[in-house]
């Protein structure tokens, strides 16, 4: 299954939408506007929040908690690399392989890929394929990647800083 996120170029708050192959909305995405700490909140096409994503502030690397359904799944964690973008998915038993930018990567457990994620270039605004393999994945993996994502928009603005 493919998802579409395209997320808004200038925005106070995080709010974007997840399509599927067809252009119909999926997930909604809202953020937190003033909290300690960047908070997600995904909502399917009825309004149900099917995940919630927060980030642990007083971690030394980007660490992100995952909540499906009110559970806790996993704790995703950046980890120092030179270089390529590498991720510890504790709860999951999934990891990450991607390039040095980090807009493009897979993330895998033992024996299979469980989704691959590419960058669109050239959009306005971050705009990213998501190719989930099983369905039963689809709202555990989704969530994994909006977490690396939220790492990467936080690289890029320190960088910016």
């Amino acid at each position: 299954m493919k998802l579409y996120m395209k997320q808004k170029a200038f925005s106070l708050k995080d709010r974007f939408t997840i399509m599927d192959e067809h252009g119909d909305i999926r997930y909604t995405v809202e953020g937190e506007f003033w909290t300690f700490g960047k908070k997600l909140h995904v909502y399917d096409h009825e309004d149900n929040e099917v995940a919630f994503l927060k980030e642990v502030v007083m971690a030394l690397m980007h660490t992100f908690e995952v909540y499906v359904e009110e559970h806790h799944i996993a704790t995703i964690r950046q980890k120092f690399s030179w270089t390529r973008s590498k991720y510890e998915i504790e709860g999951l038993n999934w990891y990450v392989d991607g390039n040095w930018t980090g807009h493009e990567y897979e993330i895998s457990d033992d024996s299979r890929v469980i989704v691959s994620v590419q960058k669109e270039w050239m959009t306005w605004g971050d705009s990213y394929e998501i190719d989930i393999r099983d369905p039963l994945d689809e709202v555990n993996a989704l969530a994994v990647v909006l977490a690396i994502d939220a790492v990467l928009a936080a690289q890029a603005a320190a960088a910016a800083a």
